[in-house]
């Protein structure tokens, strides 16, 4: 999706629609007021009828209104001013965008970097703007016999009544990298697990990497065997599906410098393996793959924004089985570090397949670590769908995860990870335990993690109540890749 730029007012612009918005108050936003300028009034008098209101979720169009030369006016609900702020921004994009996308409208012009949101500018505004716009537009009908009825596809552009700075232009390229990321990471997540395997995210990985020149390598069964990795092969033994660990670098920084490393959990079914998930809604646990494709998401922003930075991506992936050959209660397996694991529960396999890929990431003498997991049902509990969890070894570092959330708008909240959790994971048979018992289920989950991480600084996010939604708009959401491209554009 690409967007451009147009200076100059509303009512000149050459366009298939404009669009401006307007407050609940009756309040013009100042694009608005230059198209009812041009318009002698007609904005103010369909106000005073009531045929248009600035109600958040109202749009309401404009057929070549006299004075204005673009074909249409859209004109959006932006609800109360003083309560304007990025989540009613964020919402007033994405109504605007599907008004525009089921109009004729070949191309429209948006007025919305110069609104007025609490505490951003209008760089924020022109991210948001095109990560809003491909939220919006995003489809996902490859499955369908009979393809969603799509009029055509609309060219998106940003107006502004005055020339911008060049980093608006930036944020609007880098918001559109961001989409693109998204729309890679809900593919993945929405395919079903019977295609969706781990040999099919291991081949979108050597796509991804041919398409931007990144270098990919995937280690197959007898590789990890040969490294040791006890934990991640115990997870794949009841599923005929060979399990992959897809390594993806991106080399935009200097020759030496140390990179970032993100770690995903690719369970591209679990169904819990011998202790067996109740059936409702085990359809939904073809998400467990979210945090994989996050980051491969997250990959291909950077190499869209060409990022000056060094980056690797390591998606351990298999599924979770209760084949006959499959790992049960009691077993102890060994990890790549060494540690032993007394496995209590088999569907805490998330943290068995993180352990081993966060052991492997050490040979890259890592800047710092962020593991990306669908990994408890507790997180949802504690935090719902609105906020991923973060967990973390360096306060600095969650810190710059928290606040490239906030601006992303993609948030987060800091959890707890204090030393008096590690007592829970203990085992009589083994070094720990692969489950902690139900109080705090998703802290001690981050602290086994944990004992996998002492070689360097470490987060973790339990994206368990975010990567995706039930009910009848079912559907991936892409997070955490806002959150993750904001936190790798504030290091360079």
């Amino acid at each position: 999706m690409k967007f451009s730029i147009t200076v100059g007012s509303p009512e000149r612009q050459k366009s298939g629609c404009v669009v401006v918005g307007l407050f609940e108050s009756n309040r013009l936003s100042e694009a608005a007021k230059s198209v009812d300028r041009a318009a002698k009034g007609q904005l103010t008098a369909l106000m005073r009828s009531g045929d248009i209101s600035g109600r958040p979720g109202s749009t309401h169009w404009l057929h070549r209104p006299g004075g204005v030369v673009a074909d249409r006016v859209l004109v959006v609900g932006l609800g109360k001013e003083e309560a304007f702020g990025p989540s009613q921004f964020r919402e007033a994009v994405r109504n605007a965008v599907r008004a525009v996308a089921d109009s004729g409208a070949a191309d429209a012009m948006f007025y919305f970097a110069e609104l007025p949101v609490k505490g951003q500018n209008s760089e924020w505004q022109a991210m948001q703007l095109a990560i809003g716009a491909g939220e919006a537009t995003y489809r996902f009908d490859r499955l369908k016999s009979k393809k969603e009825d799509r009029k055509h596809s609309v060219k998106f552009g940003l107006g502004m009544l005055a020339k911008p700075a060049p980093a608006v232009a930036r944020a609007l390229e880098r918001g559109a990298a961001v989409a693109q990321g998204m729309a890679l990471a809900k593919d993945l997540g929405n395919l079903p697990s019977n295609l969706c395997t781990p040999s099919y995210l291991a081949r979108q990985a050597r796509e991804l990497a041919r398409k931007y020149r990144l270098k990919c390598r995937v280690l197959e069964e007898k590789d990890m065997r040969r490294l040791g990795m006890g934990a991640l092969l115990a997870v794949t033994k009841g599923s005929r599906e060979a399990s992959k660990l897809i390594v993806v670098e991106y080399h935009g920084g200097t020759t030496g410098e140390k990179p970032v490393v993100l770690v995903g959990k690719g369970i591209t079914f679990d169904t819990g393996g011998i202790s067996l998930k109740p059936s409702a809604e085990m359809d939904e646990m073809k998400y467990d793959m979210s945090g994989a494709g996050s980051v491969l998401g997250t990959v291909q922003a950077v190499a869209e924004m060409k990022l000056p930075l060094n980056l690797i991506g390591i998606v351990p992936s298999c599924e979770n089985m209760p084949g006959g050959n499959a790992i049960k209660p009691g077993d102890i397996v060994t990890s790549m570090s060494g540690q032993t694991i007394e496995i209590l529960n088999t569907d805490a396999e998330g943290r068995l397949i993180l352990c081993d890929a966060l052991t492997y990431a050490e040979r890259y003498k890592p800047a710092a670590v962020v593991d990306i997991a669908t990994l408890t049902g507790a997180c949802v509990i504690a935090l719902g769908h609105v906020a991923s969890g973060v967990y973390a070894n360096d306060d600095e570092l969650a810190t710059e995860l928290l606040q490239a959330g906030q601006e992303a708008w993609d948030r987060a909240w800091h959890m707890p990870l204090w030393e008096d959790y590690q007592e829970q994971l203990k085992s009589p048979f083994a070094d720990m335990a692969n489950i902690g018992g139900r109080p705090a289920g998703s802290v001690t989950a981050a602290c086994f993690l944990s004992r996998f991480t002492k070689s360097y600084k470490w987060a973790h996010l339990d994206i368990a109540g975010t990567a995706w939604r039930s009910g009848r708009d079912k559907g991936s959401t892409a997070r955490p890749v806002p959150l993750l491209s904001m936190f790798l554009i504030r290091r360079t």
